[in-house]
């Protein structure tokens, strides 16, 4: 693994934006092969946001329910939604340019703010999740970073409604720095920016692809599935809350 270094991308980064279930452990990382994982303190935490603190941004289910709204053909715009979404994610499209590729590539009834608003409407919080990582933050002093897949004007929009500012640290979010999940640069990021070693840093995500991915540089994973089963899991790392 290369060293981390500081970089400048920190500062840009951080000026950006002024069922039951049961806990899953994916496979082990070298750490764990080398025995060495739950010994080691947890120094910090890395966090996806859609589908662990936040509803998705912006998901089928939502896209579904705009073309209901609007009454939009959803298989045609779901598939020029796929054609082109990676590249809003990358922050290489503004919303606005997105929009008209998937939606008003033809003349429309409705106005392009009328749209936005709606798909700003989707997110709601995961307020025990977002009160989990409050009090986790709080009692062991952890550094905290969003490492997640977004457009720039959704995640400005939910890290602002949502106050995440105050839990997270620092967000690396794709539209930021120009890399996906699961492309590993985007954690070697992360990892440069916290300056904590891999062995030290605990991933929440809830994709499974993207825990291993997480894994294959030595950082541990948790696979999150609900608050219960997340907050057993933290506390087989010493990640206690509530006693």
């Amino acid at each position: 693994m290369r060293q981390c270094w500081p970089d400048i991308r920190c500062r840009l980064l951080r000026s950006a934006t002024s069922g039951q279930n049961v806990p899953i452990r994916l496979a082990a990382s070298r750490g764990d092969a080398a025995g060495m994982t739950n010994h080691l303190p947890v120094k910090a935490l890395f966090l996806d946001i859609g589908g662990v603190l936040l509803t998705n941004g912006w998901d089928r289910d939502s896209r579904r329910r705009a073309a209901t709204r609007f009454g939009l053909d959803f298989a045609d715009m779901d598939e020029r939604h796929h054609l082109t979404f990676d590249t809003y994610e990358e922050g290489k499209l503004s919303l606005d340019e997105y929009l008209q590729r998937v939606v008003f590539c033809q003349e429309r009834s409705f106005s392009m703010k009328e749209f936005e608003a709606f798909m700003f409407e989707q997110s709601q919080p995961y307020s025990d999740m977002l009160a989990l990582v409050r009090a986790l933050r709080e009692r062991y002093h952890l550094k905290v970073a969003s490492v997640n897949n977004e457009g720039r004007e959704l995640s400005i929009h939910r890290i602002r409604r949502f106050n995440l500012s105050e839990v997270i640290d620092f967000f690396v979010s794709s539209c930021f720095v120009h890399y996906r999940k699961p492309d590993a640069d985007i954690y070697r990021m992360a990892l440069d920016i916290a300056q904590v070693p891999p062995e030290q840093v605990l991933y929440i995500e809830d994709r499974v692809m993207f825990v291993e991915v997480a894994q294959g540089l030595g950082i541990r994973g948790i696979r999150h599935t609900s608050y219960e089963s997340t907050r057993v899991a933290l506390e087989s790392y010493g990640l206690v809350v509530g006693e």
